[in-house]
């Protein structure tokens, strides 16, 4: 009975560890949340500014920063190209989200407001480096049947506020490569 019992446990234990997610996935998720929490300051900026959420020569500018560098991270630009834009997305999904509710109080929050240009665009210049090494990192395990699984348990986890979550959803949406 007793190893009957031990062998249930360790096949177990073996199979949630074949279940666990990479190492590699939480800190690409951790940067990816930090890139969100600028969002904010980003809508604060465009509230005070009033200039729109939406800045497409910005936008290239940032992907094709990102892709120029991803030889040197060994990632294909095409990956590196839809991971940005993801971001891109996330980030503009918070920010929109924002200016309505701010609209919608008629004021926004009272909080210090970061030059956009001069603090909050390097900020997301050294960000940037960090995600592609990590994109880099987590990149073997972009084809795991598994990795669905783990990307919905992470962004699903915690204790995020509603449109966090939402955001973060978009900006993982392309980390996993389906395979068929």
């Amino acid at each position: 009975m007793t190893s009957r019992f031990c062998l249930a446990l360790l096949t177990l234990l073996l199979a949630s560890n074949a279940c666990a997610a990479p190492a590699t996935l939480s800190p690409l998720l951790a940067s990816i949340e930090e890139r969100l929490a600028i969002a904010d300051q980003v809508a604060l900026s465009k509230w005070d500014s009033h200039k729109p959420v939406e800045d497409r020569p910005r936008e290239r500018e940032v992907i094709a920063g990102a892709v120029a560098q991803a030889p040197a991270y060994k990632l294909d630009g095409t990956v590196v190209e839809q991971f940005f834009a993801a971001q891109i997305e996330a980030n503009k999904l918070v920010q929109y989200a924002h200016l309505s509710e701010w609209t919608l109080q008629g004021q926004a929050p009272d909080a210090p407001r970061p030059d956009l240009v001069g603090q909050i665009r390097p900020q997301l210049d050294r960000l940037q480096k960090r995600l592609l090494q990590q994109l880099a990192d987590f990149s073997p395990y972009r084809n795991d049947p598994q990795c669905p699984q783990w990307l919905a348990q992470a962004t699903h986890g915690g204790d995020r506020p509603a449109l966090r979550q939402l955001a973060l959803v978009r900006a993982t949406a392309e980390l996993c490569v389906f395979k068929g």
